[in-house]
């Protein structure tokens, strides 16, 4: 499967999955590739469109307000923030949010085979949303090629410096550290943060081991992102998506996509 940039990580089960689903050779590119080893992080161009971007906005607002205070109760509510999970059920809207062969292609080469772990939303409320530098694996980081998770987020609001946009430390995911154990303060300002500045119809890929954490909004709007989460396949999932899946969701997928979900 070299191929796809993943060596002997990648399965037979996933190439044909990923081919399947439209990865091509040469995908994400040479660029979005060594942005990825080098700095943990890239913007993938070319993925969201207008009508994708107006159908992710829309659907997440009938969803809220149809869970309300339950939102995201199937993994994990957070204080300060608007929550939903397990999208996978929850509209052929996200099905894009897993079989995106530009997505899927980056994916691929932060992790070799791989398989969906969870599809959620967060939205900074205003005046709240400012998080501890984390990353999305417990425990220190491992060498490259031996990474264990990845993410994506789906940028549904312009990230900006006043209304809660990602931070990031470039090459983080390669110190070999957790951030809880190298850090005093891991809530203050890091020497060497970027904020991810970018608009909405964005989408951001970064390896689960690179140090990040949403800032403070204070703007008087929520600041919005889909979130895709990715794990190697022998890891559980963040949430269990066989358990899960619904049958209309199963009915609509194809095998691919049945592949990567693990349903």
């Amino acid at each position: 499967m070299s191929t796809l940039r993943t060596g002997s990580r990648t399965d037979v089960g996933t190439g044909r999955a990923l081919a399947e689903l439209g990865v091509r050779p040469g995908m994400p590119g040479q660029e979005i590739t060594e942005r990825l080893d080098e700095y943990g992080y890239a913007l993938l161009p070319g993925v969201f469109t207008r009508p994708m971007l107006e159908a992710f906005r829309s659907r997440l607002a009938r969803q809220t307000a149809a869970e309300g205070t339950l939102g995201g109760s199937e993994v994990g509510q957070e204080a300060g923030t608007m929550r939903l999970s397990d999208l996978v059920n929850k509209g052929p809207e996200f099905d894009v949010c897993f079989t995106s062969p530009e997505l899927l292609a980056g994916v691929a080469h932060i992790l070799g085979a791989f398989k969906l772990s969870s599809v959620s939303s967060r939205a900074a409320l205003p005046g709240e949303g400012h998080q501890a530098l984390h990353a999305d694996w417990s425990g220190r980081s491992p060498a490259p090629g031996e990474y264990q998770a990845c993410n994506s987020m789906w940028i549904l609001d312009d990230f900006t410096e006043e209304n809660g946009a990602t931070r990031v430390v470039p090459g983080s995911h390669r110190w070999g550290r957790a951030p809880e154990e190298a850090l005093d303060d891991p809530f203050a300002p890091h020497p060497d943060e970027r904020l991810v500045l970018a608009p909405a119809g964005s989408l951001l890929l970064f390896n689960g081991h690179l140090w990040h954490g949403g800032t403070l909004n204070r703007t008087s709007s929520p600041r919005r992102a889909l979130h895709a989460y990715f794990t190697r396949r022998e890891n559980p999932q963040q949430l269990d998506q066989a358990r899960y899946a619904r049958p209309e969701t199963l009915a609509r997928l194809g095998p691919a996509a049945r592949f990567v979900l693990d349903a």
